[in-house]
């Protein structure tokens, strides 16, 4: 049924994306401000942005539709997507903000001294960020049917062409405007139903959640095998990576220095962890007041909940808010992941093109040309493919990004030994394995069953172990592939600014050299 309040909510979230986006515009003046905005976003904007950008369709819908269906065993879901960023913090976000580099494929290659590996590293940025673009248009279609009644494309649509637009009117400073406004409105869209749906809990004396034989407490239940390596390995998945995201870790590239880009971490702990309070909420409320439901009504499961708790009228604007704040959750995470895929077409297809074929364009036509490229098969596989489970699919992509970029970029900090055939084949052993179980199991999961099942559903448990075990291995055995930079580099990522400044072997005015000459290469000269 068409909900006029709701579709009042979500249009005007489409405008307010729109109008920021177009004010992040006047800012925006070369190549640093479309990819690290300038490198100039203070921690909490910086953090609220983040918050915006992570908490996607998995976040607001997901978690909450995997608590009503399976019980209390997914709720250390929350606790692993935040704890990520404590890895984050702990071990890269500094270094990786001291690195300079625009993208991670900057960051291999800066680290390796290696073409080869920027390529490969673009390969699987493209193969992350296009996977987990195609469950947030899904799911904005998914709900814009559900209050309208429309054709689900119509919500696929309209999200892809607002994203599309915002990136490439003024890239990362547009988005960050965008994201940081709308971490605070789907905190708020989920925080006052709640408030409103728990009041009523109460006054109805508080009934217990119904339970079935697939709605287990983890507390009392023994589980089984298969269970508990799947709880490990999406544990894994998500501590390690959020490290690996594309979207995640360019942002950090974004602050001023790297105690800035640990003071964003901390932040956004707080800020996820504020979040991730709510959705277990809605999944207990869901067990209380609606009938379990068919596979494909779960993900719709938080908008469809009010109907049953409260009256017609405070429902409708309920739902309404609840809209606006799963189209946010869409729109700020599809941004991110458009900029992250944009920048490194841009970087390694567009902008060399360019340069060759019409060197007095300005930068930002290919930047353009990047993002529509970026955007055209994650919307044509969301349109012509079937609907996946918003959290499968988002599962997948922290998994390939755990067993690729999360070891590069760990050992790529902190081990001097690494090198580039080490981090090669690593990267590649990892990216293959998981990238082959989300073929099989999103294309023809019924090949499989067992125990081969289970390792092709959560593959990060094994592949990112062998992904590090290789890339050690083969160091150790082609020392002579070491790069002869990695002493400068390493003292870049471990100096801090401050101290850089009478370090005669750290270069504090990196950063800025490189974002000219990069400027410089794109317009010609």
């Amino acid at each position: 049924m068409t909900s006029a309040w709701a579709l009042a909510a979500i249009a005007l979230v489409c405008v307010t994306t729109s109008a920021i986006g177009l004010l992040g515009l006047r800012f925006t003046r070369g190549t640093s401000d479309f990819y690290v905005a300038g490198r100039t976003v203070t921690p909490w904007r910086n953090a609220s942005a983040i918050g915006g950008e992570y908490l996607s369709a998995a976040s607001f819908l997901g978690i909450a539709a995997l608590m009503y269906d399976r019980g209390l065993d997914t709720l250390w879901l929350p606790v692993g997507y935040t704890v990520g960023y404590l890895v984050l913090l702990v071990l890269v976000a500094a270094p990786l903000r001291r690195s300079g580099a625009y993208t991670l494929p900057d960051f291999a290659e800066l680290r390796l001294d290696s073409r080869i590996a920027r390529t490969v590293c673009s390969v699987f940025v493209i193969g992350i960020g296009s996977l987990y673009l195609i469950p947030q248009l899904q799911g904005a279609g998914l709900v814009l049917r559900h209050v309208t009644g429309w054709p689900q494309w119509v919500g696929t649509v309209v999200v892809a062409a607002l994203v599309a637009f915002n990136v490439a009117l003024a890239g990362m400073r547009s988005i960050t405007l965008v994201q940081a406004v709308q971490y605070w409105l789907k905190l708020t869209a989920l925080v006052v139903p709640a408030f409103v749906m728990l009041a009523v809990w109460f006054r109805d004396g508080r009934p217990a959640a119904v339970a079935d034989s697939t709605w287990w407490d983890p507390l009392t239940s023994t589980g089984n095998a298969g269970s508990l390596y799947g709880t490990y390995s999406v544990l894994l998945a998500l501590c390690l990576g959020s490290m690996g995201l594309p979207h995640v870790v360019v942002r950090f590239y974004t602050n001023p220095t790297g105690r800035e880009a640990r003071r964003t971490t901390v932040a956004v702990l707080a800020l996820l962890g504020a979040f991730y309070v709510w959705p277990p909420v809605y999944g207990w409320l869901g067990r209380v007041y609606l009938s379990p439901s068919a596979a494909g009504e779960r993900d719709t499961m938080v908008l469809r909940l009010p109907e049953s708790v409260v009256s017609t009228g405070v429902a409708q604007a309920l739902g309404a808010m609840l809209a606006a704040g799963a189209f946010a959750a869409f729109l700020s995470t599809s941004s991110g992941l458009l900029m992250a895929v944009s920048g490194v077409l841009d970087q390694d297809i567009a902008r060399p093109l360019q340069r060759r074929l019409r060197p007095s364009l300005q930068p930002s036509r290919s930047f353009r040309a990047a993002v529509l490229l970026a955007i055209l098969v994650p919307f044509a596989v969301a349109v012509l493919g079937g609907t996946f489970g918003i959290s499968l699919v988002v599962g997948y992509a922290f998994a390939i990004a755990s067993a690729t970029f999360a070891p590069l970029l760990l050992l790529g900090v902190w081990w001097r030994g690494l090198s580039r055939k080490g981090a090669l084949a690593g990267v590649l052993v990892g990216g293959l394995g998981t990238s082959i179980s989300a073929a099989v199991m999103l294309a023809r999961p019924d090949l499989v069953s067992g125990t081969v099942r289970q390792l092709l559903v959560d593959p990060a448990a094994w592949a990112t172990p062998l992904a590090v075990f290789v890339m050690v291995v083969v160091s150790l055995m082609t020392p002579g592939s070491i790069p002869a930079s990695t002493a400068r580099t390493l003292t870049r990522l471990h100096v801090p600014e401050a101290v850089a400044l009478g370090d005669p072997n750290a270069d504090p005015n990196a950063d800025a050299r490189a974002d000219s000459e990069r400027e410089g290469h794109a317009a010609g000269h």
